[in-house]
């Protein structure tokens, strides 16, 4: 059952790691987003950030959103993590 509970937290931490790299890759202007595997990133991890872009409009042309889905990952992550632990022992 340990290793479902890694399982599980490294499975949030790619999510993480991907959330992470859309953002430094957005801030290159030059990157075509419908090639491979710029497409694929983009199409798994904008599922996520669409949902707090709805809600956070972008200041002076910068998206916080990103900020903001990423504390509330840790936050899920963080509670999914304690609740399997928890269900484990």
């Amino acid at each position: 059952m340990h290793s479902l509970l890694q399982g599980v937290n490294n499975i949030f931490n790619l999510y993480f790691f991907l959330i992470i790299l859309r953002i430094f890759l957005s801030w290159i202007p030059s990157i075509r987003w419908e090639i491979q595997p710029w497409q694929t990133l983009r199409q798994i991890t904008d599922i996520y950030l669409n949902l707090f872009r709805r809600w956070i409009p972008p200041l002076n042309g910068l998206d916080f959103s990103p900020i903001v889905a990423l504390i509330v990952l840790q936050i899920v992550q963080s509670v999914i993590v304690y609740g399997l632990m928890t269900i484990i022992r």
